[in-house]
């Protein structure tokens, strides 16, 4: 799994501040926005529920309905970091401390994702192509509607780890049979966001190093 850092909380005023304002910006200041964020090409599995236009949202009301497993996942991070963060400028038996206790990590982090796999409903599954700290892209063979506010849960398999959020759908774009969906995150923990954007860089890199691997052995057979 992905440590998460310390980040700044939000008040619920300042949450109900940043809605007010989202919900007043045009669809190009919403894309403006959403492409402030890095992000990277990867297949993932999400499942989407379209929430009623007649439902009125909010953070609490959001923060409310998160299912508990995802609320453990991003808990357990932060606990993870804090508990870890004094014991790093140790040496000595600390380092032996602090392998012994990454150890137990990853294993709590299989534990949770496992948890979190069975959040995975197979009726309300799409495929997910890109995702950073903005928003995502994912594909369908029907078409959402523009605008339209999904309740959505977004599987990182590879890191033990899954998000819960709603997103608004700012760009639609039909590819043969399928429709691509690109959508910016309206509902978000702080802590999920910064795990998506560390993800997302954690994995670039890994496409480098494939890339650049790649690279090397084409060399060596050309020679």
């Amino acid at each position: 799994m992905i440590t998460v850092k310390s980040v700044t909380k939000y008040s619920c005023n300042e949450h109900v501040t940043k809605v007010a304002r989202m919900n007043s910006e045009t669809i190009a200041q919403k894309l403006i926005k959403y492409n402030e964020f890095f992000s990277i090409t990867h297949n993932f599995s999400i499942n989407i529920l379209p929430v009623k236009k007649d439902t009125v949202t909010s953070y609490d009301q959001f923060i409310a309905s998160m299912p508990t497993p995802f609320k453990m996942a991003a808990d357990m991070s932060s606990i993870d970091q804090a508990a870890l963060r004094p014991l790093q400028a140790l040496s000595g038996v600390a380092n032996q401390l602090v392998e012994f206790l990454n150890h137990q990590s990853k294993k709590i982090d299989l534990l949770i994702g496992y948890i979190l796999k069975q959040e995975d409903d197979e009726e309300f599954r799409y495929q997910g192509l890109k995702f950073g700290g903005g928003g995502l892209l994912f594909t369908a063979q029907k078409k959402f509607e523009l605008t339209q506010l999904l309740e959505m849960k977004v599987f990182l398999q590879n890191e033990n780890y899954a998000v819960y959020c709603y997103g608004e759908i700012i760009d639609i774009e039909q590819v043969e049979n399928d429709y691509l969906h690109k959508v910016i995150f309206h509902f978000i923990r702080e802590d999920d966001r910064e795990v998506l954007v560390r993800t997302s860089l954690h994995e670039q890199s890994k496409q480098l190093q494939a890339l650049a691997l790649r690279r090397n052995n084409e060399e060596k057979d050309n020679k």
